[in-house]
């Protein structure tokens, strides 16, 4: 996975978790809407790398993604969403930020961030020759 791909994903959970705490940010308490908002990131990015959109082949090919990920790797990321809501609740309190929109974004972000890192590790162990 390039740099561009890494970027654009951690933009894209950022901006649907900002968009998560905007829209429920006074209906739940701070650590379900950051939970929330790193899942719906999660689920958005990986549904935005697996769905194929027959008009969008050619920047596919240019960001190079050849194979969906699998579905192990997709119920791991969305375990480790729970994990970045939690992480996200405790940046946010350190730092005295308190608005919705903020936590939904630190919320997605970090989700984002912990799907990278499994993605990535996929992707070193598949590329990875195989010892007889």
């Amino acid at each position: 996975m390039g740099t561009v791909n890494l970027l654009i994903v951690l933009v894209l959970c950022s901006v649907v978790g900002a968009f998560t705490g905007l829209m429920i940010g006074d209906l739940v308490g701070d650590l379900y809407l950051a939970i929330i908002a790193g899942l719906f990131a999660t689920v958005i990015a990986v549904a935005a790398r697996n769905i194929r959109i027959p008009q969008l082949v050619v920047i596919y090919s240019a960001l190079g993604l050849e194979q969906p990920l699998p579905k192990g790797v997709i119920a791991y990321s969305i375990i480790t969403s729970l994990i970045g809501g939690a992480a996200a609740i405790g940046v946010a309190t350190v730092a005295g930020w308190t608005t919705s929109i903020t936590i939904g974004a630190l919320g997605g972000f970090f989700a984002g961030l912990l799907m990278l890192m499994l993605v990535m590790a996929y992707d070193l162990a598949r590329s990875e020759p195989h010892a007889h």
